[in-house]
């Protein structure tokens, strides 16, 4: 028998189980949050390993909205107190770790959440239409059951000889350790690169290889992909320094002599095969979660080579009914994409998936408002929207305010940050729906940074910056997408080239009535 039980457990006081905790408290739900250390943040508390985390914190704004404000502060979590803003806690751009833990701590603390530290969660099974856990502190029974643990264990990708790398999790990090050796760095995301940026100027050679090709975030607009503080490195590639980067696949990695000779073959050469010589292998591949609290009856099916649960568009397991996850891992649906791993990200999703959750546990409804099929007040209310929300800024192409017909009055039912994809389920059998959003022009650009514009709301379709895309669907089949003209300082509200575009479309589409 349980010593307690739950409506809602959640596991894992990081980011994301605390924003989780402070939405579910604010509406005085039944939960318990479980964490297996001392305190909250256990991963800040030891990565990044250099200390310096890559979400932006811009103190200093043109805007005195709080709203606005918070499209540039990546890393604080949503709540009433107007001194809880992570902006009060550093004034650096890309601010310290440290600083993430501490404001984790008072958040955790001036809220008083109710969260049961020093708990280690060993066995997760299905109990009726439940889960029972097994902790180190007795048994706890969850009606529904949120894994917001975070990345649980090193990816260790199956190399021959993988074993002779050290990993990021292990790796001196003083750079003099480094000093005039020849390394390898097997991996080209942000670890890697931040490893590399430590010891560029120490070693004698710097080597960043892995079979899939660089990302750069100001191409892909994704901030989980290698962001641009770490040009020193590409530029040293360029001007032949010797320290490169390298698309190919690590076939083995054998020791020698007390170095290491590393068999690689170009992914870009033709099948051209090269032995390399190294005095260290660094290896940097990112994280994945731990399924090893999960019995058979509540193992999560796993994507992405077993690195993070695969989720139904509420956020819920795949194939465990009741079983949902938060945070960085529960980023499945926009993959590289979004901010979902990210806190600027998460706390928009979470803030949505506690309405999902309140609804299916506690029957009630997911918030709506009622706006008339005026097309002048519904264009005035979609540019009041994506003009201020910074759920709409940050989320872009994945939440999306989405506007449902009634058929029986005629006017629309208003709901706010939905992801589209939960949307297009939900709203299956509507006959006339749209979905507001902001995307990116996602054509394929020589050059981001010197992209011809054509700023005629006609071309609107081709703008390559940031624009509101408004999406009319009947079911689940998408009719006609309209976009808004791009503008450098993201305010669409010219009436040349928003306000009357916006009204004429949706004028022609309501009267139409197809």
């Amino acid at each position: 028998m349980a010593d307690s039980e739950h409506r809602y457990v959640i596991v894992g006081a990081g980011p994301a189980g605390i924003q989780l905790s402070y939405y579910l408290q604010q509406h005085d739900a039944d939960y318990l949050t479980l964490e297996r250390s001392d305190g909250p943040g256990e991963f800040f508390r030891r990565f990044p390993r250099h200390r310096r985390l890559i979400s932006l914190n811009k103190v200093r704004t043109d805007s005195t909205d709080p709203e606005i404000r918070l499209r540039w502060d990546w890393n604080t979590l949503l709540n009433d107190n107007p001194d809880l803003l992570f902006t009060k806690y550093s004034d650096e751009y890309l601010p310290a770790a440290d600083d993430l833990v501490r404001y984790l701590e008072e958040f955790y603390g001036i809220h008083e959440l109710n969260v049961r530290y020093g708990t280690n969660v060993e066995r997760v099974t299905r109990a009726g239409n439940g889960f029972n856990l097994r902790t180190d502190q007795g048994e706890i029974r969850a009606g529904c059951l949120i894994v917001a643990t975070g990345w649980g264990y090193p990816f260790v990708p199956a190399i021959k000889g993988i074993e002779h790398a050290v990993g990021y999790e292990d790796m001196d990090i003083d750079p003099k350790a480094y000093d005039n050796q020849r390394v390898l760095i097997i991996g080209k995301g942000n670890s890697a690169f931040e490893t590399a940026s430590a010891i560029l100027g120490r070693a004698s050679m710097v080597h960043l290889a892995s079979r899939q090709p660089l990302r750069l975030a100001w191409n892909t607009k994704h901030p989980g992909d290698v962001r641009g503080q770490y040009g020193a490195i590409l530029d040293s590639y360029q001007f032949k320094t010797l320290h490169s980067v390298l698309d190919c696949t690590i076939d083995e990695i054998r020791p020698v002599d007390g170095r290491f000779q590393v068999s690689i073959t170009y992914t870009h050469a033709e099948g051209e095969t090269a032995v390399l010589d190294y005095h260290t292998v660094l290896r940097c591949t990112g994280f994945r979660m731990d399924t090893g609290i999960f019995d058979e009856t509540t193992s999560p099916q796993l994507i992405r080579d077993g690195r993070m649960p695969g989720l139904r568009p509420d956020w819920q397991s795949s194939n465990v009914n009741g079983l949902y996850f938060a945070g960085t891992i529960a980023q499945a649906r926009d993959v590289k994409h979004a901010s979902s791993p990210f806190i600027d990200g998460f706390r928009y999703n979470l803030r949505t998936f506690t309405r999902i959750l309140r609804e299916r546990y506690e029957g009630v409804p997911l918030p709506r408002a009622a706006t008339p099929a005026d097309p002048g007040s519904l264009a005035e209310l979609m540019l009041d929207r994506v003009n201020w929300s910074s759920a709409l800024w940050t989320q872009f192409e994945y939440l999306c305010d989405v506007f449902v017909r009634d058929e029986d009055t005629g006017d629309f039912h208003h709901y706010e940050d939905l992801p589209e994809d939960y949307a297009v389920q939900r709203f299956a059998t509507a006959n006339h729906w749209y979905t507001l959003a902001l995307r990116w022009g996602r054509d394929d650009y020589g050059d981001v940074f010197a992209i011809e514009r054509h700023p005629t709301p006609d071309r609107a379709r081709e703008s390559a910056f940031i624009h509101p895309v408004i999406r009319r669907y009947r079911g689940e089949r998408l009719l006609v997408e309209h976009h808004l003209l791009e503008d450098l300082l993201a305010e669409w509200r010219r009436p040349d080239r928003h306000v009357a575009p916006l009204t004429e479309f949706l004028e022609v589409d309501l009267t139409s009535g197809s």
